[in-house]
């Protein structure tokens, strides 16, 4: 009999695998671009399988070219997905202090013992990504949490999927808490004093198991969301699967009684008191809380199971229940999100989580279409965020997702530090754990001639920018080409970069601009020679 946690892996792959049958006729392609792809790196310097976006003939043929290198499924003028140098699934929304902090599963690509990529399993995943932005299209990588593992801050735990995190006051400090699911057996907390860490576990072990109050009859001990309430009390929501085993019958379909909700203590790190169950109609996974004009809406990814008649969310959609009370009892509203097959072309899970930030309701979740740009459409997700608006009976609107996302909140400030892997768009680059001194900080990498990377709409003012300057380390050398508007637009500036002494040896360089006013969206285009890493740059910064 297969456990908990096997039937989950087996149930996903069976559906991406019905949801990739359309993408047989890409299989030439693919193999394609397997089998030229070339392994990146993590943030911790080791090798990313998880995203190849350039391909050994693409380097060799811009090595000694002024050809650009294309950006793959966020091209300029779009904010979705929201980042396209990795992968990021199940993206949870945190704002804190200005800011939107999205934490996210680290998918990563699986091979298969000839080098081609696979189906991901979730087996392999122990990490957690996260990235924020104050203006919803410029996003900072903050890198992955080692979550999971012998080397992660829960060692007990072997996979960290799909989490949640939220911001307390406790004695007088914020403290920031982050649950995660390890696999579908329990859920786990991690503590910080910062939303991007460093993370620890404060009590060892999982906060939610079979043995806690209330979850007998919850399938998957998973896909948590945490909702602290405004008099500070907090309430942590989870579950999904379908009882029945193999042969569930209809009835076990359509009111699977899988999810829960549970109060936390005071610390976050704790429950208080039993379980409550959500009877939410055909309940699969992803559950969601959020609380709008005095009323909960506690929302859930809908099953891919049975017949779903008329009046109940059909397969793979984002549902949403409303209740007067955090502990339920919640009714059935409506749906929401249609799959994402049905906006991208190509389908499997929906995992979502809905926020406020500056007045606006949005929505984030995830779509494969990075995957789908790249021709590999395996289960490999990336981040999106489309807006989310409300009936004035409070119902909420059916959201159309898409490409083209949200509008920019705010401008960029040119003139204050600004670090390299705060993006907007890019061609070709990715990111890894920076040494230089200060904190948690990442720096632009694997930079060849014809790459780059942008920001969107930088507030030059009146008073024109006259020096750019960037803190680079490089054993290699080359030049940064600064465009405006487009990436092959006016050059306004170049910055030649000698050898540093290394690929962490850093060192500030600059170089005049041609009186910059006005606002830009600016593109920071790479050229050198050959196939190797050009430079590494850690930040930048405009002066007048």
């Amino acid at each position: 009999m297969l456990n908990h946690s096997k039937l989950f892996l087996l149930t996903m792959s069976l559906i991406f695998s019905f949801s990739m049958s359309t993408a047989a006729n890409n299989i030439n392609l693919e193999k394609k671009l397997q089998d030229t792809a070339k392994p990146l790196l993590n943030s911790d310097n080791t090798k990313n399988t998880s995203i190849n976006n350039k391909l050994l003939s693409e380097k060799s043929i811009l090595a000694n070219s002024t050809t650009t290198t294309s950006a793959i499924a966020k091209v300029p003028g779009y904010s979705n997905p929201l980042i396209s140098h990795k992968f990021g699934a199940d993206p949870c929304a945190m704002v804190y202090n200005g800011r939107v902090y999205v934490y996210m599963t680290s998918d990563q690509f699986e091979y298969d013992s000839n080098g081609n990529v696979v189906d991901n399993t979730y087996n392999k995943i122990q990490k957690i990504t996260i990235i924020s932005s104050n203006d919803m299209v410029n996003w900072t990588d903050h890198g992955e949490v080692q979550v999971a593992g012998s080397n992660g801050s829960a060692k007990w735990a072997n996979h960290s999927w799909a989490p949640t995190a939220a911001c307390k006051k406790i004695n007088g400090k914020d403290k920031f808490f982050l649950y995660f699911a390890n696999d579908a057996s329990s859920i786990g907390v991690l503590t910080s004093d910062s939303p991007i860490g460093p993370w620890t576990d404060p009590i060892g072990k999982p906060i939610i198991t079979n043995s806690t109050p209330g979850v007998n009859g919850v399938v998957w001990l998973f896909d948590p969301a945490v909702f602290v309430d405004d008099d500070g009390s907090a309430y942590l929501y989870f579950g999904g699967g379908i009882p029945g085993g193999n042969a569930p019958t209809q009835s076990q379909i359509a009111n699977p009684k899988s999810s829960r909700v549970i109060k936390l203590s005071s610390d976050m790190i704790h429950t208080d008191g039993s379980a409550s169950l959500i009877d939410a109609p055909f309940m699969f996974e992803d559950s969601g809380i959020h609380k709008y004009n005095g009323k909960y809406y506690y929302s859930y990814c809908s099953n891919f199971s049975g017949t779903h008649p008329a009046g109940s969310p059909a397969q793979g959609e984002i549902a949403y229940m409303v209740s007067n009370n955090p502990m339920g009892p919640f009714t059935y509203q409506g749906s929401i999100l249609k799959n994402p097959g049905s906006f991208f072309g190509v389908g499997g899970n929906n995992h979502h989580s809905i926020f406020q930030f500056n007045n606006q309701w949005y929505i984030t979740y995830h779509a494969q279409t990075l995957g789908k740009a790249m021709g590999i459409t395996k289960g490999y997700r990336s981040p999106h965020i489309n807006k989310l608006q409300y009936s004035s009976d409070g119902k909420i609107q059916n959201v159309n997702a898409d490409m083209i996302g949200v509008p920019q909140t705010t401008n960029l400030n040119p003139y204050i530090r600004n670090e390299a892997e705060t993006i907007g768009w890019n061609g070709g680059i990715s990111t890894e754990i920076c040494h230089a001194s200060g904190g948690i900080n990442l720096d632009v990498t694997n930079i060849n001639n014809g790459d780059w990377i942008a920001v969107s709409k930088a507030d030059f003012g009146q008073v024109p920018a006259k020096t750019f300057k960037a803190n680079i380390a490089s054993s290699v050398g080359g030049k940064i080409e600064i465009h405006l508007d487009t990436v092959d637009g006016a050059v306004v500036g170049t910055l030649n970069v000698g050898s540093t002494g290394g690929p962490q040896q850093w060192k500030e360089m600059q170089c005049t601009v041609s009186n910059i006013t006005g606002v830009h969206n600016v593109f920071f285009k790479f050229v050198g020679n050959g196939t190797n890493n050009l430079f590494n740059i850690d930040y930048w910064q405009f002066l007048k």
